[in-house]
């Protein structure tokens, strides 16, 4: 995992790029990856953690609606939350997570734990990823954040 960031940040370093994130069920892990790096002065701008659904409407604007026909845990609530954190932080990448790393929330058989949606905004491009990770609620997380890195590394 910490290569992958590694790698991750060394490459936004080079092009002068800043990142900032928005996560739920990675809980601000997925940042404090990014705080470890030699390069974390260069391209962190920061993060914000909204694992409840009611933060992500009231800190970060997403409308009730969508939350309620998408789920908090969904595809369009995650592209929605990495939109919405382009208008707080001044940043060139805006990363946004949630999914389910626990059972229940809106868990079902189309949609199982280790569910995971990765959403990254580059230069008002939307790039969006759904993700099935095996595994305890740790190692889902840990393949969320390399699949996380991977999905920016192959989109600057």
């Amino acid at each position: 995992m910490e290569q992958k960031i590694a790698e991750c940040a060394q490459l936004l370093a080079e092009q002068k790029l800043r990142i900032a994130f928005v996560e739920s069920a990675t809980a601000g892990w997925l940042c404090s990856e990014f705080a470890l790096t030699e390069q974390s002065g260069q391209v962190l701008e920061g993060g914000i953690t909204c694992y409840n659904a009611d933060l992500k409407q009231s800190l970060l604007g997403v409308p009730h609606e969508l939350i309620e026909k998408y789920t908090p845990e969904s595809q369009e609530v995650t592209d929605e939350l990495a939109r919405r954190l382009g208008k707080l932080m001044p940043a060139d990448i805006f990363l946004a997570v949630t999914g389910l790393t626990t059972p229940g929330g809106s868990e079902t058989a189309e949609k199982p734990v280790g569910t995971m949606f990765v959403s990254v905004l580059v230069k008002d491009h939307l790039f969006s990823e759904r993700y099935e990770f095996k595994g305890s609620c740790e190692e889902v997380i840990k393949q969320t954040i390399i699949a996380a890195a991977a999905l920016v590394i192959s989109h600057v």
